[in-house]
């Protein structure tokens, strides 16, 4: 394969929940007895099953144990927050509808059913789908490294713009890393009053931090070759004054 953008995958939706739910380290979980927030508390298992370690005084706890069967209705929230700070840091929200019931000292979730908010919009994701899934392979090093790339490379960010249509950057005040995973990195296009995203597909996957070395260096390459935007030649202009 060459090294040409000629390879569009994107993760699927059932991936996509499923990468939330393997870097997510918190938790809002809703049950009859209210709701509460719960940090380094959960484990998932290989086919995305939830289970909770909870606090012997947790209300969850008892609404488990004290109601009909053991078997309240429950809402699980995972929130997916840009590691870069961006407008709109929430870059998704899973949500989890199920019940609860004991098991091993632990509370295993059963869902019923999944639905991933998105920018692009709200998706059910289907339950065989989401169990199958696996979470996409740089998920949980998604963070260090998209803050590597903001903190120390911020000249490579830069040059990467020049392989954006120059009409998304009319009028940009700043473009910070957004997102990456195997198939790609996502780029936040910051306005003043607004922002937009564009995505930089990588030639083919990246299915560990050597591959995603190789595939950046690749995108680098080619936004080397491509002279810089005039929009963003006109911004870096004005802010010298």
């Amino acid at each position: 394969m060459d090294d040409s953008q000629s390879w569009r995958a994107a993760p699927s939706v059932a991936e996509r929940a499923r990468s939330v739910l393997a870097a997510a380290w918190s938790c809002a979980v809703t049950a009859e007895g209210g709701r509460e927030e719960l940090v380094g508390a959960h484990t998932v298992t290989e086919d995305g099953r939830v289970l909770l370690q909870v606090p012997e005084d947790s209300t969850l706890l008892a609404a488990v144990l004290c109601a009909p069967r053991g078997e309240p209705s429950v809402v699980l929230e995972f929130a997916d927050v840009a590691p870069v700070p961006v407008r709109r840091r929430i870059r998704a929200r899973l949500w989890l509808a199920g019940r609860l019931v004991p098991k091993d000292g632990r509370l295993a979730f059963e869902a019923s059913r999944v639905v991933l908010r998105q920018e692009s919009g709200e998706s059910a994701v289907d339950l065989d789908e989401f169990a199958a899934a696996a979470p996409d392979p740089l998920a949980t090093a998604e963070a260090r490294l998209l803050t590597h790339l903001a903190d120390r490379h911020a000249d490579a960010v830069e040059r990467l713009t020049r392989l954006v249509d120059s009409d998304s950057l009319q009028g940009a005040v700043r473009v910070r890393p957004l997102a990456v995973d195997r198939h790609g990195l996502t780029l936040r296009i910051e306005r003043a009053r607004a922002h937009g995203d564009v995505r930089l597909a990588f030639h083919a996957p990246a299915d560990d931090v050597g591959r995603l070395t190789e595939r950046m260096h690749v995108l680098l390459g080619q936004a080397s070759a491509v002279s810089c935007p005039r929009a963003l030649q006109r911004q870096r202009t004005d802010g010298d004054g």
